[in-house]
């Protein structure tokens, strides 16, 4: 039971990736540590409500 997760950078606020989750293993937020093009540096992407 995967589910389609945006992902939003918490320094810019812009989503720039999206990935799949599956909500019986992971209930709370996803986040992750990626490349935000606009900063052009690694910030924390959170999952979008």
């Amino acid at each position: 039971m995967s589910e389609l997760a945006k992902m939003i950078c918490t320094e810019c606020g812009r989503e720039n990736y999206h990935t799949y989750k599956n909500k019986k293993k992971n209930p709370g937020r996803l986040e992750f540590k990626k490349y935000c093009r606009f900063l052009r540096k690694h910030t924390i992407h959170r999952e979008k409500k």
